[in-house]
């Protein structure tokens, strides 16, 4: 008995979901799209929160900042479930071997001793500012409206608390296997003069009841801690003998750079919305001025602490980056340009 295989096409009676072909038209849609554009609840809601009556469960007005269309606003990288947390499987792996390396190497025993102050009292220590970080971003996870926004939150929050573990894992290298460096690190956080402006605005932003302000305020610091700690003492660390600080800074900027790329979107989506825009761009105004002078002292002093060990002009680094993010913000909040 002889057999035919033949294939057979089927084509699909519907492209995609009715709610995404009123949106886009009749064409196929992408994961990303069929998993998160319009899946924000709207109605049915069971009862107001007890704990504060004036708003819906999920409701526009846990912020100033709004956007007409929320889907208006999508992830640049197209994150859903599967892509990010491949991508950030690759990250975790690819730290691991570098710190495997170094520490196969013995690498932190042979950093110069300022470096290695750096390391052990001014880097680890930040693994505080990332956990707080992390519970600042599940609240602007929780309160956002818009699964777009919603979805980039909740990944940035999981990055965040990974960053902390990326942090406690050098501490732990540093100290041959032990906690030890944790434990010193703990203490400076709570107790050294150069970290206890960025203290502050971690706890202050932890209880800011506008989601958005407090994303914002520590996005403000971000731009500011990110290329001092991991562009420019990177290049210190290549010309200073301290390359091991390098290998490990490398991470950090791939993640930084690839947590940009949503944030400045949002944040150009809320300036340039057509309804909300000329609000929001008031909003981000007075939370820049609010925050960001704090900002830029809560950095200078980590700066000044870092050039009392290694002398790396990382004071005058935050002075510049101050400058060229005041120009950067300015040009996005100034309403009269975004008219």
């Amino acid at each position: 008995m002889q057999y035919e295989l033949r294939q057979q096409v089927i084509e699909p009676r519907r492209k995609t979901f009715q709610n995404l072909v009123d949106r886009y038209g009749d064409r196929p849609a992408s994961r990303y799209e069929e998993g998160t554009i319009d899946v924000q609840a709207t109605e049915h809601f069971h009862y107001r929160p007890l704990w504060d009556p004036v708003h819906e469960l999920y409701d526009e007005d846990y912020s100033a900042l709004k956007l007409t269309d929320p889907y208006s606003f999508t992830d640049p990288r197209q994150y859903y479930y599967a892509p990010y947390v491949s991508s950030r499987a690759q990250l975790h792996e690819a730290f691991g071997k570098t710190l495997e390396y170094v520490e196969s190497r013995d690498l932190f025993d042979r950093l110069p001793e300022s470096w290695r102050t750096v390391v052990t009292q001014l880097m680890v220590p930040l693994r505080h500012y990332e956990s707080g970080a992390q519970l600042v971003t599940v609240n602007g996870a929780r309160f956002s409206y818009g699964t777009t926004v919603e979805q980039c939150l909740s990944y940035a929050a999981f990055d965040r608390i990974g960053n902390a573990q990326l942090l406690s894992r050098v501490g732990i290298a540093a100290a041959g296997g032990t906690a030890d460096t944790l434990a010193d690190a703990k203490q400076a956080w709570v107790g050294d003069d150069s970290l206890q402006g960025l203290r502050r605005l971690v706890e202050e932003l932890l209880i800011e009841p506008d989601w958005a302000t407090g994303v914002i305020g520590f996005d403000l610091v971000d731009r500011l801690l990110y290329p001092l700690l991991y562009r420019h003492l990177d290049e210190a660390a290549l010309l200073g003998g301290a390359g091991t600080y390098s290998l490990v800074a490398q991470h950090f900027t791939t993640w930084f750079a690839d947590h940009r790329r949503w944030i400045d979107a949002l944040i150009t989506a809320w300036a340039a919305d057509e309804q909300h825009g000329a609000a929001n761009r008031a909003a981000l105004g007075a939370i820049v001025a609010a925050r960001l002078p704090q900002a830029v002292e809560a950095a200078t002093a980590v700066a000044g602490a870092i050039d009392g060990a290694i002398d790396a002009g990382a004071v005058d680094a935050v002075r510049r980056t101050a400058e060229e993010l005041t120009a950067a913000l300015d040009a996005v909040t100034n309403t009269e340009e975004m008219a």
